[in-house]
């Protein structure tokens, strides 16, 4: 388990703190299922099936992981039962693996584009808006010119959520009334940003339209809009998901990744659940990085994921 560490020792304990809902649980289920066993064998694998379920890591990417795990059986002959946690953890890091992106460190990191420009989807209630306002702290923090745009004009609570936030951060919010057309807010917030020399754009958008068609319809219009004032934009489409909601958060990703292109994911509420595994199986069955994840309601409490640090968190039992 190298790289460890990236975090930092305060934000690793926050790490650890905001999981340890999920990590007593899984820990809990772990123990019954080897219990009075000594080896790795077919019936610790079905007991660590159902732990894997049961802890919302997803029915397909269980199966995944059992088979590697399987593949390990089989190779090494003989495996106990105390090894079982380091296994564990080396083959859910290897199947995250294959799906993240390591290469964006920290909120200080030089940006690949200036404005750059992250257009935020979710369903209403995942945590959306808490997440552009740490997203803006953390990046104003970092050094980094932020401004918001409040482009979810379906909801006049949503417009005055955001304003609330934005004033605390003390970031600029474009915004116009309810019922205004979103792209013509997205369309104000780049044209503010380039003028004013802005290095970060946050866009929130609707989490709900009439139905699938029109919020589709709609998230194409606003990045067609962006586009004339800044051609490649948004750089990133990031997707908030409510982690507490386990299985329901894969539907939702479901749904978002069918109506635009997700480039990115932020799951939330992870420090009130036990069901944190649920980033293991959405990152494995969209195959699409999980970039942030969100472990407490402070401002600080949106850490950039590191899958290394996660499945430590998660996994070890000391």
């Amino acid at each position: 388990m190298a790289l460890l560490g990236f975090l930092g020792k305060d934000k690793k304990e926050n790490l650890n703190k905001g999981l340890e809902k999920t990590k007593e649980s899984v820990f809990h289920k772990l123990s019954r299922a080897v219990a009075g066993k000594t080896k790795v064998d077919d019936a610790v694998l079905d007991n660590l099936e159902e732990v894997l379920v049961s802890s919302d890591v997803g029915v397909a990417t269980t199966l995944n992981i059992i088979e590697r795990i399987e593949a390990r059986v089989a190779k090494d002959k003989y495996l106990n039962t105390t090894e079982l946690n380091g296994i564990l953890k080396e083959e859910i890091v290897a199947l995250l693996n294959k799906n993240q992106n390591d290469s964006d460190t920290d909120f200080t990191a030089p940006l690949k584009n200036t404005p750059y420009v992250i257009m935020v989807v979710g369903v209403n209630g995942a945590g959306k808006t808490t997440t552009i306002a740490k997203l803006a702290y953390q990046y104003k923090a970092a050094g980094k010119r932020v401004i918001i745009g409040a482009a979810d004009t379906f909801r006049a609570a949503a417009i005055d959520q955001l304003q609330v936030w934005a004033d605390r951060v003390g970031v600029p919010i474009v915004k116009q009334q309810m019922g205004s057309d979103p792209a013509s807010v997205a369309f104000d917030t780049l044209k503010s940003a380039v003028s004013g020399g802005t290095d970060v754009v946050i866009i929130d958008t609707a989490g709900r339209l009439h139905n699938k068609i029109n919020l589709m319809t709609e998230l194409s219009k606003i990045k067609r809009v962006m586009e004339k004032v800044i051609p490649d934009a948004p750089h990133e489409v990031l997707l908030v998901l409510d982690g507490s909601t386990g299985q329901n958060a894969f539907e939702q990703a479901k749904q978002f990744t069918a109506a635009t292109d997700v480039t990115a994911m932020a799951i939330t509420k992870l420090d009130g659940t036990a069901k944190g595994g649920v980033v293991i199986g959405i990152s494995d069955q969209f195959k699409i990085p999980v970039k942030y994840i969100g472990i407490g309601e402070k401002l600080e409490d949106l850490i950039i994921f590191n899958r290394f640090e996660f499945v430590d968190s998660l996994f070890n039992s000391k």
